[in-house]
């Protein structure tokens, strides 16, 4: 068996030194390179993944808004059809449910939008708050008040929400106050919702009876991994 040599080196304590600082500075410069390598692969990875993901979902996508049209303009005779059968205006409902005979499988197509009202909406809340005004300040017409005031706040893009609205009308109609009803129904005719994006909501049902969505967009399609994590968490 070979054996190596070993040679014992003297130096002074200033030759110590000098070379223990060479050796350290020889160990930091290649730590920084490597580190500079790592980096390197790190950022060819990171290129080679995105480049490999991007087609896939462009892709994925492009088959998304292929099928939801398909979807779409199939049912747009359903629709129509739905119409003339129940005597309703088509335009006036923005969410359609369909569920099959063997009552396993439900497909909801609609339209989200966003409260919005004319600006002849301020005349209908001014006739409402003379209507408060003229209240009496006892306890129970003041929990009235603070009740219509809260249906007439305002939400964050300074709009009234539609189901307040509706809670307004019922208490309007409850009052049996010509102004009150009057200047809800102002409200009302003010209404000018914003159309914003059409959505499928698809649903299965199991052998248990459970319905179950299916997930159609990235965000809601759990992975096999997900998946198994939400379980363990119900266990």
């Amino acid at each position: 068996m070979e054996t190596k040599d070993k040679v014992k080196v003297e130096m002074t304590k200033e030759q110590a030194e000098a070379f223990a600082a060479f050796q350290a500075q020889q160990k930091k410069e290649a730590e920084t390179k490597q580190r500079k390598e790592d980096r390197e692969t790190y950022a060819k990875i990171v290129d080679e993944e995105i480049a490999a993901a991007i087609p896939e979902l462009r892709a994925l996508s492009d088959r998304i808004k292929a099928v939801k049209a398909k979807v779409y303009g199939s049912f747009a005779q359903v629709l129509d059809m739905k119409a003339n059968v129940l005597r309703i205006t088509k335009d006036t409902q923005r969410t359609h449910t369909f569920t099959h005979s063997n009552g396993k499988m439900r497909l909801t197509l609609g339209c989200n939008c966003i409260d919005g009202y004319r600006d002849t909406v301020e005349d209908g809340i001014a006739m409402v708050k003379d209507y408060i005004q003229s209240l009496a300040t006892d306890e129970k017409t003041q929990t009235l008040v603070k009740a219509i005031m809260r249906l007439l706040s305002r939400d964050g893009m300074g709009n009234l929400k539609a189901s307040r609205v509706l809670q307004l009308r019922k208490m309007a109609d409850e009052s049996k106050d010509d102004k009150f009803k009057e200047g809800v129904q102002i409200i009302e005719e003010a209404y000018q919702p914003t159309m914003t994006r059409q959505f499928i909501r698809a649903e299965w049902k199991d052998e248990k009876g459970q319905w179950h969505i299916i997930p159609l967009s990235v965000t809601d399609a759990d992975t096999d991994e997900e998946k198994a994590e939400e379980e363990a968490k119900k266990d």
